[in-house]
């Protein structure tokens, strides 16, 4: 299968893709993990896709305001609010409708009042200069065609002295052109990822200094949607992919 350098056909295959996900989950319930590996769980249950915590680093407190890009079911939303209380906010952006549908039909049995859920890209922020303390990101840049305007938009979100805590997954090495243009390891969160210092590089370009890597682990994918990587292409996959979490802070 071939995925598009196209963005808008990217955003199609990774909305058709996550679309599904939301369909097949129960709401509250558990789903799979974009990168494979397991979720960290909440008392209320499994509510997202990720490959890492992004709010366990944010350091976040009452009062902050804190936007979550590609924020899917809601969980990393959802444990950012009761951190920031009710003076504090918490914004989620999600460009698949049944992942909003799915989140705000979890937030209302949360019973949530400092959550709001907008439909739009995280190449385009529906939010104003300057509005937010901290963005977040689990898992879902990697999925974006246009990875530095992603970083570009969270600078011109946060105010001045504000955090970007992302976890995500980089690229040790390429990978082969064939494996490169796979939608199912597109949608798995591999193909579409940076090199490394390509991902780094890119958070610098926008603006941030250099980010500092919170956590760093190795990814090792043994399946893509249902079926086990075998033969030429687990081989190519094993140590090419790591599940990092950075903090990078616009300057004052």
């Amino acid at each position: 299968m071939r995925k598009s350098t196209d963005p808008k056909k990217t955003h199609e295959l990774v909305r058709k893709a996550y679309g599904e996900v939301a369909r097949k989950q129960s709401s509250c319930g558990c789903g799979p993990s974009c990168c494979g590996s397991t979720p960290q769980a909440v008392s209320e249950g499994d509510l997202g896709l990720s490959c890492g915590d992004p709010v366990a680093f944010s350091q976040l407190k009452p009062g902050d305001a804190v936007l979550d890009l590609g924020s899917g079911a809601g969980k990393d939303v959802f444990l950012a609010a009761r951190q920031v209380g009710a003076s504090g906010r918490v914004i989620g952006v999600d460009m698949t409708p049944e992942m909003l549908a799915l989140a705000r039909r979890n937030q209302e049995k949360l019973g949530l009042g400092n959550v709001e859920f907008r439909k739009g890209t995280i190449e385009e922020l529906p939010l104003e200069d300057a509005s937010v303390d901290i963005v977040i990101s689990n898992c879902v840049i990697n999925l974006s065609p246009d990875k530095p305007k992603v970083f570009r938009e969270a600078f011109r979100v946060l105010r001045p002295g504000g955090r970007l805590v992302v976890s995500d997954i980089v690229l040790q090495k390429p990978l082969p052109p064939k494996l490169k243009a796979d939608q199912g390891l597109y949608a798995a969160c591999i193909a579409g990822a940076l090199l490394r210092k390509d991902y780094l590089r890119a958070v610098r370009d926008a603006g941030f200094p250099e980010p500092e890597i919170l956590s760093d682990r190795l990814y090792q994918a043994s399946s893509v949607q249902g079926d086990p990587v075998t033969g030429d292409a687990a081989g190519a996959l094993a140590g090419a992919a790591a599940s990092i979490t950075i903090l990078a802070r616009k300057p004052r």
